[in-house]
């Protein structure tokens, strides 16, 4: 009896910690909600009251300011970023968990090793090198640094989960006559949907919202990405801030949606492989 006692108590707390951690999490979003749908009077008199009239027009002032701009060019940068993410580093983290080549080891050690070089630090080589090869100022400049600093932690992952697949399944594959990338393209790829669907997630997230990059990298007001299109937004608009808020919302809601869509297949991807590696 005390134990079941014991259970409920617990199970009743967890509760009460997810519900706190929902609150937490969802106030800020809330709060952005409700203020871009006021006017500035509004916002600066009382930030936590509902709005009098629900302005709507703020999100269609937003865009038409130029918003549509920053977005399309996050969604050309974002789409061939996470594009070469995955398939690069499917191919290498493939690679590694079943060829059985001399130095694998020691180029999976390497490979990690990028997970431990910060963008600051990386900041003034890249610079130099962008401009050397004339691409500076241009979407590859902030592309292919993002390819590269994303690549360790993706292989890292894949590897994970590419392990915990059964090599049973692949013999089978050889024995009816497929070769490395047939069986690969055919048989890898379908099974691991789960963590192709996580590592998606986790690197547009990153991508979409990238700032150092993007802002030492894009002086050209035509293709700056969506953070350092609002940083200017918010200077256009001045005191606007109401419609700078908007902008926020309609900046978040592909990620939003995007984890919405794929959220079961992300924690089926992060924990599937946890027991090898």
């Amino acid at each position: 009896m005390k134990t079941m006692n014991g259970h409920k108590t617990s199970k009743v707390l967890l509760n009460l910690l997810c519900i706190l951690l929902c609150i937490v999490i969802l106030a800020p979003l809330v709060w952005i909600i409700l203020n871009s749908l006021k006017t500035n009077p509004e916002l600066f008199k009382n930030s936590l009251s509902l709005p009098k009239a629900w302005r709507f027009d703020n999100y269609a002032k937003a865009w038409k300011l130029g918003l549509y701009r920053y977005f399309g060019n996050s969604v050309l940068v974002s789409t061939v970023s996470l594009c070469a993410i995955l398939i690069l580093s499917s191919f290498l983290a493939y690679g590694l968990t079943r060829f059985k080549a001399k130095g694998a080891g020691i180029i999976f050690v390497i490979v990690l090793g990028g997970m431990a070089l910060s963008e600051q630090v990386a900041l003034v080589p890249l610079y130099k090198m962008l401009k050397s090869l004339g691409i500076y100022d241009t979407y590859l400049a902030v592309i292919l640094p993002y390819i590269a600093f994303r690549i360790p932690f993706t292989v890292f992952l894949m590897r994970s989960y590419f392990l915990s697949i059964p090599v049973e399944l692949e013999e089978a594959a050889i024995v009816d006559g497929y070769n490395s990338f047939q069986i690969f393209r055919k048989i890898i790829v379908p099974i691991s949907k789960p963590i192709f669907a996580s590592c998606a997630i986790v690197n547009l997230n990153f991508v979409w919202n990238e700032f150092l990059f993007a802002n030492v990298f894009l002086n050209n007001k035509a293709i700056q990405t969506i953070p350092i299109g609002l940083m200017t937004f918010k200077g256009d608009l001045r005191t606007d801030y109401t419609t700078t808020l908007a902008g926020l919302i309609i900046a978040s809601l592909p990620l939003i949606i995007l984890f919405f869509c794929m959220s079961k297949q992300f924690v089926r991807g992060l924990t599937a492989g946890a027991v090898k590696g």
